[in-house]
C-alpha cells in the first residue's frame, strides 16, 4: 500500500503551511522518521532526505539561535527532492527560511498543535501499518466479542456461512474470502479487507451480498487484530480432536504466532455458537481462568480422594 503526504495529512489532521496538490502527491516510502539533531550543526553523513523531518521544541529552539544565513543553509540541505515534508509540531512558528528552502526544492510543509513525541508515536503507528508487508490468507475474518478471530477451513466446509450466521449473532464481519494481514509489530498480527471486497461476503446458492446494507453499520469492521485461529474440517470417525483445550498448536503469518484451534464440522453441529465459546474460553484463559487446569486440578483431587480411601 503506498501512502501520500495528503493521505497523512488527512488522517492526522495536519495544517498545510506549504504546499500545493504535487507536494501533497509525493509518496512516503518509509515509516521511519528523522528529528535532524546533528544535521543542523552541519553533519549530514548519515543523514536520510527519504525519511519524514520532524521539528520539535528541541530542533525550532536551536534554529532560532542560528544566524538567519546558517539557518537557511542547513535546511536547503537538509530539504532534498525525495523528502517528503517537513512537520512542526506544538504549533511553533514556521521560520521564513524554512519556506524558503522549502519551496525551492519542492517540500511540504506540515504543522500540528500536538506535542512531539506524541505526535511522533501517530505518524509512526500509522506508517507502519500502511507500509507494512502484507500476506493475502484464504478464510473470513469475524471481530468476535471485541477479539479478532479468522476462520479458516477446506473449501466448501462453509466458512462464510458461519460467518454470516455470526454477523446475525451480533458480530462483526471483517473481512471474507481473502484476508490481508500484517505484522503491526513482532507480537501483533493485523488482518483487513481487500479493497474489492470490503463489507461483502460470499454464499453459495444466493451470491454476493452486501453486508453493511442488509444489517448495518455495527456488523462490520473495517480491520482487526488476529489474535485466534479456528480450523474448520470434517468430522471423520477415528479421527483425534482435542478433547480437553490443552492443545497448544499455532500457525504463523507474516512472521507472528497465532494460536490456532481445530473444530470439527458435522450435520447438525451449531459451529458459529462453538466459535463463539471457543473464542470466549480464549479470552478466559488470557485473563487467568483455565477450565482445562480447574478440570485437571479436580480430578487429581478426585484420583487422592479414592487413594485414601482404599
Amino acid at each position: 500500500m503506498s501512502v501520500t503526504v495528503q493521505m497523512l495529512v488527512d488522517k492526522l489532521k495536519l495544517e498545510i503551511a506549504y504546499g500545493d496538490t504535487s507536494h501533497l502527491e509525493k509518496e512516503i516510502t518509509t515509516a521511519d522518521i528523522s528529528r535532524p539533531g546533528l544535521e543542523m550543526t552541519g553533519y549530514f553523513d548519515y543523514y536520510s532526505p527519504e525519511r519524514l523531518q520532524l521539528f520539535g521544541m528541541k530542533e525550532w529552539s536551536y534554529l532560532t539561535k542560528m544566524t538567519s544565513h546558517n539557518r537557511y543553509q542547513v535546511l536547503s540541505e537538509m530539504f532534498q527532492s525525495e523528502t517528503p515534508a517537513a512537520i512542526v509540531a506544538r504549533n511553533l512558528d514556521i521560520p521564513e527560511e524554512m519556506l524558503r528552502a522549502a519551496k525551492e526544492h519542492n517540500v511540504a510543509i506540515l504543522k500540528s498543535h500536538v506535542p512531539t513525541s506524541r505526535l511522533s508515536g501517530e505518524i509512526s503507528g500509522y506508517l507502519d501499518s500502511c507500509l507494512a508487508e502484507r500476506i493475502s490468507v484464504h478464510g473470513v475474518l469475524m471481530d468476535i466479542y471485541g477479539m479478532g478471530v479468522l476462520i479458516q477451513g477446506d473449501s466448501g466446509i462453509g466458512k462464510s456461512e458461519t460467518g454470516l450466521e455470526l454477523v446475525k449473532r451480533g458480530h462483526r464481519l471483517v473481512a471474507d474470502d481473502r484476508v490481508d494481514v500484517f505484522a503491526k509489530d513482532e507480537e501483533t498480527l493485523w488482518g483487513e479487507p481487500a479493497e474489492i471486497l470490503r463489507h461483502l461476503l460470499e454464499i453459495r446458492g444466493v451470491g454476493i451480498i452486501d453486508i453493511m446494507s442488509l444489517y448495518g453499520a455495527s456488523s462490520v469492521k473495517d480491520s482487526s487484530q488476529v489474535q485466534l485461529s479456528i480450523y474448520l474440517e470434517n468430522f471423520e470417525t477415528g479421527k483425534d480432536f482435542d478433547r480437553l483445550g490443552n492443545g497448544n498448536e499455532e500457525i504463523e503469518l507474516s512472521g507472528v504466532k497465532v494460536p490456532r484451534i481445530r473444530i470439527p464440522v458435522k450435520t447438525g453441529r451449531n459451529v458459529s455458537v462453538v466459535i463463539e465459546a471457543a473464542a470466549m474460553n480464549y479470552r478466559a484463559k488470557q485473563m487467568g481462568f483455565d477450565a482445562t487446569k480447574t478440570f485437571e486440578e479436580r480430578l487429581t483431587k478426585l484420583i487422592s480422594q479414592h487413594e485414601e480411601n482404599q
